[in-house]
């Protein structure tokens, strides 16, 4: 009797089936085993935390003076002297100018002497009226000759005194623009006088933020002359009008001026402080947008890189806002995005 073989159908499944047993579960599939074969991509993380948001207004202004006027001649004559040099600082009342005034000096000596011997006229017609012996018309004729006489010494004094040129306010004066000796018209600038301190700047803010706008609210003001220098202020008015062109309200700040490191015409970059408010502000880099939507990555527990969509707010330059999605204390993302995909391991790298 022949031996029967062990090997028959029932004996092929049943191996068949242990070795794909073997290759599915003692061995991952490819695709698993790249993935957990798969370098680190190297980036560097945040911790996500409130932080303080200043919101400002950012114009541009031109610096005034606090007050300003043209020094100029009101008469036409000859410089007699001049009292001050340019950049001189001078005080209110001050002598700055004289014209030659000899005829106007003469002028009103000899009013004076006129005015004095009719005053001595009208009181002896006086005393002859109370006696009868002046009539009442020679008085009232006497009387209107010595109100002539005290109205032209008033405008001879008047004349006089244009001859002599004083300063209307304390201040710096600028460039002298005439000598001694030379001859000037009415109208003719000497120099110019500006008081300073305070100095006052003009800038214009659109129209959505009049809301916003308050006399006596800060303001920092920066100028190129003076790098990394600021200069705070405040603001002293605002226009009553909202222009209708520019859709903008004018705004007027006064800014001390210790030292008189500001001048007049200056341009000034403006700085509103609007509101301080504590927020979750994220690195703008870190955000990476696709489409309409914004989303960043955060950090697993495992090290792994998890995408989130988040809602953004307001903007600073390199900063922006995130009021959903990211929470205080979540680790995100903020270098290496590039080559991240969600659920990729990552290699934090140390400052």
């Amino acid at each position: 009797m022949a031996r029967r073989s062990w090997i028959n159908p029932l004996t092929v499944i049943v191996l068949v089936l242990m070795a794909l047993a073997i290759y599915f579960f003692g061995f991952p599939p490819q695709q698993q085993e790249q993935e957990r074969q798969q370098p680190s991509v190297p980036v560097r993380v945040q911790v996500a935390e409130l932080s303080e948001f200043r919101d400002v207004i950012q114009a541009l202004g031109t610096a005034q003076a606090n007050e300003t006027v043209a020094i100029t001649a009101q008469t036409q004559d000859v410089v007699e002297k001049i009292y001050f040099e340019s950049g001189d600082f001078v005080e209110q009342g001050q002598l700055m100018a004289e014209l030659n005034a000899r005829k106007e000096v003469a002028r009103v000596q000899q009013l004076k002497f006129s005015l004095g011997e009719a005053q001595r006229q009208l009181d002896r017609l006086t005393e002859l009226r109370r006696g009868n012996a002046a009539s009442q018309q020679q008085l009232e004729e006497q009387q209107v000759a010595v109100n002539g006489l005290q109205a032209e010494l008033e405008v001879a004094e008047a004349t006089l005194a244009e001859m002599k040129i004083y300063a209307p306010f304390s201040g710096r004066v600028g460039i002298r623009e005439v000598s001694p000796g030379a001859l000037v018209a009415p109208g003719d600038v000497f120099t110019t006088l500006d008081d300073i301190s305070p100095i006052k700047v003009d800038f214009s803010v659109p129209e959505r933020y009049f809301a916003s706008l308050a006399v006596n609210q800060e303001v920092i003001a920066r100028n190129s002359a003076y790098p990394g220098q600021q200069f705070s202020g405040r603001i002293s008015s605002i226009d009553s009008r909202v222009d209708p062109v520019t859709r903008s309200v004018r705004v007027r700040a006064q800014l001390p001026n210790d030292g008189d490191l500001l001048r007049p015409g200056m341009l000034l970059e403006i700085t509103l402080l609007r509101s301080i408010d504590e927020t979750l502000l994220l690195p703008e880099k870190a955000v990476m947008p696709i489409q309409s939507r914004q989303y960043v990555f955060k950090l697993t527990p495992d090290g792994r890189a998890q995408r989130v969509e988040v809602t953004i707010g307001r903007r600073k330059p390199g900063i922006v806002e995130i009021t959903d999605g990211v929470k205080p204390g979540d680790q995100v993302i903020v270098e290496g995005l590039v080559r991240l995909r969600d659920g990729v391991p990552v290699d934090v790298q140390e400052d």
